[in-house]
């Protein structure tokens, strides 16, 4: 992938979202949201403040994270689906559960 976005700027890949409910109902494509989880594919060098420091960004290449449904813009490359989007817009990152289990032992 020849793309690097610039300041504080990420590149996501939605992760898509279960075709089934909980209770077993399959989900038809018209009816699916968009899905608002995705990975980090690449991140911005970072943002600078007033006085011209690089403050680098907390999430990193690889990250599971959690955005908001409008978030970012949507871009083609590659011949796939991104999202570039600010790091602000992101909300979090989602944690494994078995690594939340090994740092709270």
């Amino acid at each position: 992938m020849n793309f690097k976005p610039l300041h504080d700027r990420v590149l996501v890949r939605r992760i898509d979202a279960e075709e089934k409910t909980p209770a077993g109902i399959i989900i038809p494509d018209i009816a699916k949201e968009k899905p608002q989880q995705g990975e980090i594919l690449v991140v911005g060098p970072g943002a600078r403040d007033q006085q011209g420091l690089l403050h680098p960004l907390d999430i990193k290449p690889g990250d599971r994270v959690l955005f908001g449904k409008w978030s970012g813009t949507e871009v083609m490359i590659d011949g796939e689906e991104l999202i570039v989007m600010k790091e602000t817009d992101v909300f979090g990152i989602l944690l494994d559960p078995a690594d939340t289990a090994r740092k709270a032992a």
